[in-house]
């Protein structure tokens, strides 16, 4: 398909100021970025302590290094693509995430992942502000809830003002980030290494599966940024590389620490000669992070007809409050595995998005209702969980139970090695790309009998 912009507004070269981003849904999003501030922007997004800290969840147990670090580029090359597709579609139509779904299942049913988005938005903005706090009181030996507190309120000031937000961070923190992961990666392959003798991977592709999930899950907010990029190929090319290069480096960080140190990641990096000051710039580079999940909250709940006029800095600050609370005083860590259920739900929409936007010449916002693509997008997330359920403990307990169940019932092996996200893309895009092509025929043969 064509990658030129639909409209022809969206081709307007804004430059860096003052300007930000629309408060209200239909306001035009200004061009301020290139490939640079986009490349900035995901390669920050990407420096994040939740990669080296679910590092062990890659590591194939007694196996070189080597497999383990394979494992790692196949899946941020494939999620990071899949990222890059959802960004390139933002730039193209100029709207936000949720907006740009209303071409896919239109206006209403867009409502469904709008819900979805802001559980998990919120989600992990708290889990992002109790990490950032967490990993700072114990660098520093000091009480968590100082940085919790400030770590919300931060984050919140830059959603106010993203774009201003945004500049700052693909200017100058990326460098600070950079440094740091640099210093950090050199110091760990100084240190010597042990086969790690226990890991999360079963297999290889249960492996990449873990690093799928990372990129992907930003899918559902790439386009609240990207639609002030200027061109599709800056988009794509900057979330692609940016993010994909960032994942890359900070799950092989995390996988070293680990077998040099024999411990958890963040004990390891503390451990490091100088190792504090690198992790203190990772905890404050850590804020992008809370920062884009409060900022897309806002844009996500725009696109619910009722919120559409709200100001969505009114709603940034509101979701910052709700999320510092949460912070201090919800158990974030039991509510990760719902978060991880969540992300699953996006993982097929993915593939469903991907075949009709990439064969469509125009995505139009405005068209009714397609029920019908409800069947590929529920139909691989249950291919996902009948591949690998999402796994809960305590009351949860009973939904891996019941999946595991059903994979006896259909002789599937719990051990079956394969990536749940592979198979609930090739699914959803195959019957996506079936209904596609039977569908117009159907409705001749209607008209015609």
């Amino acid at each position: 398909m064509s990658v030129e912009p639909v409209h022809a507004g969206n081709t307007e070269h804004v430059q860096a100021g003052n300007v930000d981003a629309p408060v209200v849904r239909d306001g035009k999003a200004p061009r301020t970025l290139g490939f640079r501030g986009a490349l900035g922007l995901w390669g920050n997004l990407g420096v994040s302590l939740l990669l080296p800290v679910a590092a062990p969840f890659v590591v194939l147990a007694g196996r070189p290094f080597g497999v383990t670090f394979a494992a790692i580029v196949v899946g941020a090359v494939i999620g990071s693509v899949l990222l890059g597709l959802g960004a390139a579609a933002g730039a193209r139509e100029g709207v936000p995430a949720m907006v740009l779904l209303r071409g896919l299942l239109g206006a209403r049913l867009s409502y469904l992942p709008t819900a979805f988005n802001l559980v998990q938005c919120v989600g992990w903005a708290t889990f992002e502000i109790v990490i950032i706090a967490e990993a700072a009181s114990r660098a520093l030996s000091a009480p968590r809830w100082p940085f919790v507190v400030v770590g919300g309120v931060l984050a919140t000031l830059m959603a106010v003002r993203p774009l201003g937000a945004v500049r700052v961070l693909s200017r100058y923190a990326v460098w600070a980030a950079l440094l740091s992961l640099a210093y950090l990666i050199f110091r760990v392959l100084s240190e010597p290494r042990s086969t790690v003798d226990t890991g999360g991977a079963t297999s290889f592709w249960t492996a990449v599966d873990v690093v799928i999930a990372l990129p992907v899950s930003w899918f559902p907010l790439a386009a609240d940024y990207t639609r002030h990029v200027r061109g599709t190929r800056n988009a794509f090319a900057g979330a692609a590389i940016g993010y994909g290069a960032a994942t890359v480096a900070m799950f092989t960080l995390g996988v070293l620490a680990v077998a040099a140190y024999g411990t958890d990641v963040i004990t390891a990096l503390l451990a490091v000669p100088f190792g504090l000051a690198a992790v203190l710039i990772l905890v404050a580079v850590e804020l992008d992070e809370a920062f884009a999940n409060i900022y897309s909250t806002a844009v996500s709940a725009q696109n619910l007809d009722p919120l559409s006029k709200v100001d969505r800095r009114w709603l940034a600050v509101g979701v910052g409050v709700v999320a510092t609370v949460l912070a201090l005083t919800f158990d974030i860590a039991a509510y990760e595995p719902f978060l991880f259920l969540i992300g699953a739900v996006f993982v097929p929409l993915v593939g469903v998005f991907a075949v009709r936007y990439l064969t469509n010449a125009r995505w139009d916002l405005s068209t009714g209702e397609r029920p019908w693509l409800l069947v590929p997008w529920v139909a691989g997330f249950v291919a996902y969980q009948l591949t690998t359920p999402t796994f809960f403990a305590g009351p949860g307990a009973w939904w891996s139970a019941w999946w595991a169940e059903r994979q006896s019932d259909l002789g599937i092996d719990p051990a079956n090695g394969l990536s749940a996200s592979l198979v609930s893309l090739a699914v959803a895009a195959a019957l996506t790309g079936l209904g596609t092509a039977v569908r117009p025929a159907l409705a001749a043969r209607r008209r015609d009998g």
